[in-house]
């Protein structure tokens, strides 16, 4: 397979070129596509032959062998964009997390040409707390799926409903971790766009310690409420879970690093105080809030808890609705969070810092 934007040469299994994302063109030893016919595939050694089992149901592929080489072990979730299976290289027996995208979505031509740019850079974000694509590929019979690598352990939102609210120290442990795999990406002009606590894993290492885990990078999530509050009903459902977006977003503006900081600063509030610093009934009223409302301070919200006050500052400071006043980086917000939680201890760039930052 070779790429006909760049000309680069692919082996005949890959689909898209890691370079910039095109479709990968069937390619002979003449430099020539084939004249007729189907390309000819050779079946991976103790492979079952995937035409023995045909994919009837993207949203049913239990049992079944992707593309020859994942077998799929059991459906682990859904969204509004895919469906998430657990599953087994057949020829290594490693496991992976695989999305196969919705019909809708593999359709739609822009999107999938802004996929295929941030699976291309996403297979470089390699992060101890990131979980990043591995690859991406078509089958034949048109299910474009996600190859990640399966992560397991207790989502964040379920350990904040669990414990209530989580120690600052914990918090900013987590967050540090956060911040570390997001500059990554942001580096690689990656944005989350989706941070929520639903999004962040906490994971557990084979001497018990634990460390948190983003997920769901680079699946085409560029939404867009548009309109400023016009369409806020509409918006309310395609959006899913507006909690932790940032005000540009909502209007539809264009976004960079700082929205995920913003949406990381509410992450940090709740986990502190179990709530969220900014109110309403419903979604509409919660967008509505973030774009005309001030946010609800840090101690105000748990009384009697007792938080630095410079915690609080930083945390607004992240949360600032004109995207100019927030930090500029994760790395900033993380060393003003350590500096402010430690209460006059170590100077940003050593101490906790150096540990999450490699200092």
């Amino acid at each position: 397979m070779r790429c006909p934007a760049c000309g680069t040469v692919y082996p005949a299994d890959a689909k898209f070129c890691t370079k910039d994302g095109g479709r990968l063109l069937p390619f002979t030893a003449g430099g020539e596509p084939p004249a007729t016919g189907p390309r000819a595939t050779t079946p991976r050694a103790n492979t079952p032959d995937p035409s023995q089992r045909k994919v009837d149901s993207h949203a049913n592929l239990a049992g079944e062998v992707l593309d020859g080489r994942y077998a799929i072990v059991k459906k682990v979730g859904e969204g509004g964009m895919s469906h998430v299976y657990l599953a087994r290289d057949v020829s290594t027996d490693e496991r992976y997390a695989i999305k196969i995208l919705l019909p809708s979505l593999s359709r739609d031509e822009n999107a999938m040409a802004r996929l295929r740019r941030e699976a291309a850079l996403g297979i470089r974000l390699a992060h101890p707390n990131v979980c990043h694509i591995v690859r991406m590929g078509e089958t034949e019979d048109g299910l474009v799926y996600v190859v990640m690598p399966f992560v397991e352990g207790e989502i964040l939102s379920d350990r904040n409903n669990r414990l209530g609210t989580i120690p600052l120290p914990m918090a900013v442990q987590f967050v540090s971790e956060i911040a570390a795999g997001l500059h990554v990406a942001h580096e690689l002009k990656i944005m989350h766009r989706d941070l929520k606590p639903e999004n962040i894993m906490i994971c557990r290492r084979a001497d018990g310690s634990e460390y948190a885990v983003v997920m769901d990078f680079g699946l085409a999530k560029e939404r867009k409420a548009g309109g400023e509050l016009e369409k806020l009903t509409a918006t309310g459902i395609i959006l899913g879970t507006p909690e932790f977006m940032s005000p540009e977003q909502l209007r539809g503006k264009p976004l960079d690093a700082r929205t995920d900081i913003y949406s990381l600063s509410l992450l940090t509030y709740e986990m502190l105080t179990g709530k969220l610093p900014f109110e309403g009934r419903t979604q509409q009223e919660m967008m509505i809030a973030r774009l005309r409302n001030e946010p609800t301070p840090l101690r105000q919200r748990v009384p009697g808890m007792d938080f630095p006050a410079g915690v609080e500052r930083v945390l607004l400071k992240a949360m600032a609705r004109n995207v100019d006043d927030r930090y500029m980086t994760t790395i900033e917000f993380a060393a003003e969070l350590v500096a402010a939680a430690s209460s006059g201890g170590p100077a940003p760039g050593g101490g906790m810092l150096g540990k999450f930052f490699g200092r």
